[in-house]
């Protein structure tokens, strides 16, 4: 069975007029992400700032949910056009570098309190797997996020006892039916923003 992807189009009309200034003081080389929705404006975003002789776009990348998008090292500023601080503070903690949130007509800094607590719940949930004799391997089915050969050779070189769960959605409150306080992730990367019990398998 085939499966269609559709991206659903955000009509949403951004007034650049209204934020172009703030973008102005910010550093030379900028690159731009969008959500899928987003596309149209982003690309708006883009002409606009070709305009400007004192910015230089290094990158214009589309980011899903689970993906960890790498940015060239002259990058000085991300600027993200979606809703809410689901992928601002990640984008932040994961690249180190500032990120700024086009929602609406608004240009919104991520703050340093919001990374801080992203960088504390990734220590608690390596101190929590380190604290436990037992851990869950999580893999999904879905496309683009299943990694089922890496969680397999993981599960040969881990030196506490695991085991594999295989699924299309992970619901993590239905860890409690399984007895397990530690979970390794192998799907996509932001669960762990949900739960301190889950531990990226990159981490380990």
């Amino acid at each position: 069975m085939k499966t269609i992807f559709i991206p659903a189009k955000s009509k949403q009309k951004i007034d650049y007029s209204n934020i172009i200034g703030q973008i102005g003081k910010l550093p030379k080389n900028i690159a731009i992400c969008y959500s899928i929705q987003f596309e149209s404006q982003a690309n708006t975003l883009r002409d606009t700032l070709n305009k400007l002789k004192n910015k230089q776009i290094t990158a214009f990348k589309q980011i899903l949910g689970c993906s960890r998008p790498i940015f060239p090292k002259n990058t000085q500023t991300l600027i993200l056009i979606g809703q809410g601080k689901f992928h601002s503070v990640s984008l932040e903690y994961e690249t180190k570098i500032p990120v700024y949130l086009i929602e609406g007509d608004k240009l919104t800094k991520v703050s340093s309190q919001d990374v801080e607590k992203l960088e504390k719940k990734q220590k608690a949930s390596y101190t929590n797997y380190l604290h436990q004799d037992k851990a869950g391997i999580l893999i999904t089915n879905k496309p683009g996020q299943q990694k089922l050969q890496k969680a397999l050779k993981l599960k040969k070189r881990l030196k506490k006892k695991s085991y594999l769960f295989l699924c299309n959605n992970i619901d993590p409150s239905e860890f409690e039916n399984f007895g397990l306080k530690s979970w390794i992730n192998t799907a996509c990367p932001r669960l762990d923003l949900d739960d301190f019990r889950i531990l990226n398998i990159n981490r380990l």
